[in-house]
């Protein structure tokens, strides 16, 4: 199925994913409208890191496997779209602190990753971080300068007519079957007063530590099948006292914790190709990395759009792939 350029493209979502599959198609000339009930910013996107970590994300997370070459495509194509939408990325690299260095080093050996034991870490620069909010700000105004429509309504039902984008959450079931495959996740990170601004993001085991001018970033919690948006003091705490574990100097800092919640398909790569629902295109079970794979899932979906090759990670991503397993169709 494809789309002309003449008929009205409704992204469902302003995250990383929906901000930059709009751009995207607006910039190949369509007419697109982006549509979230939620105050822009105020998504799983908002609330995250902003994390661009290949090396890491496949080397700690049990969930990653066999992973690191989409995860690094995606990281490549950042530069790019980073510099079209005037934001910086910081390449200061990321270093891993904790109980089994010597494993985590011999994984990324394994990888082919440029890395090096220093004292009481491993440390390599290919992993990189953006700030969400100053990315979200970016991609919005590079957006609607590209003639992308925004607005803070809800996608209730299908589209009488052009095509529907979905780049939601776990939720939206009625809109496409396979929705019904994604389990919700939620999790607290911490924005610290103050803290290290500049230098690579700090990783132990279970917790990380980012640098910001705007002051440190402490995350995160994962609890999965967990959709409401409470703080929970206890799992504040223990983010906090992993944190100081990690670097001590954070205890006296004052912290706001914020939560966001997202969606995770069973293999924990997302859904990203044509629904089984006619005129519905699915982008969504982002998990953990949705800043990282969002310019390689807004190439793939432009692709689909416009009828060409989606590249060489299609199959990955196919929503296909669980068609042996109950979507609630």
């Amino acid at each position: 199925m494809t789309s002309k350029s003449s008929e009205q493209v409704t992204v469902a979502g302003a995250g990383a994913f929906g901000l930059c599959i709009a751009l995207a198609l607006a910039r190949r000339g369509l007419s697109v409208v982006v549509r979230d009930p939620a105050s822009f910013g105020d998504n799983a996107s908002g609330v995250a890191a902003g994390m661009l970590a290949p090396v890491f994300e496949t080397a700690l997370d049990p969930a990653a496997t066999d992973t690191f070459g989409l995860l690094m495509a995606a990281r490549d194509l950042w530069p790019a779209l980073a510099d079209s939408i005037g934001i910086d990325l910081d390449r200061s690299g990321a270093a891993y602190y904790g109980a089994h260095i010597g494993k985590v080093a011999a994984r990324l050996r394994a990888l082919g990753v440029s890395s090096g034991i220093y004292g009481d870490r491993v440390y390599t620069r290919e992993d990189w971080r953006l700030s969400p909010g100053v990315a979200m700000a970016a991609l919005r105004v590079a957006a609607v300068q590209a003639g992308v429509t925004l607005a803070t309504s809800e996608v209730n039902s299908l589209p009488d007519s052009g095509l529907l984008i979905l780049a939601t959450g776990a939720e939206g079931a009625g809109l496409a079957p396979e929705l019904g495959l994604l389990t919700p996740i939620k999790g607290h990170i911490l924005r610290l007063e103050g803290g290290p601004d500049i230098g690579p993001v700090m990783r132990g085991d279970g917790v990380y530590v980012c640098p910001d001018p705007a002051g440190a970033v402490v995350g995160a919690t994962m609890e999965h099948g967990v959709a409401d948006r409470m703080v929970d003091a206890a799992r504040v705490a223990g983010l906090r006292l992993a944190a100081e574990a990690l670097l001590p100097e954070l205890a006296d800092l004052k912290a706001t914790a914020f939560t966001g919640v997202r969606a995770a398909t069973p293999d924990g790569l997302p859904m990203v190709g044509w629904s089984r629902r006619p005129g519905v295109l699915l982008a969504v079970g982002a998990r953990r990395n949705g800043w990282l794979l969002a310019p390689l899932v807004a190439r793939a979906v432009a692709a689909y759009v416009a009828g060409e090759d989606p590249g060489p990670y299609a199959a990955r991503l196919d929503p296909r792939r669980f068609d042996n397993k109950e979507t609630g169709a």
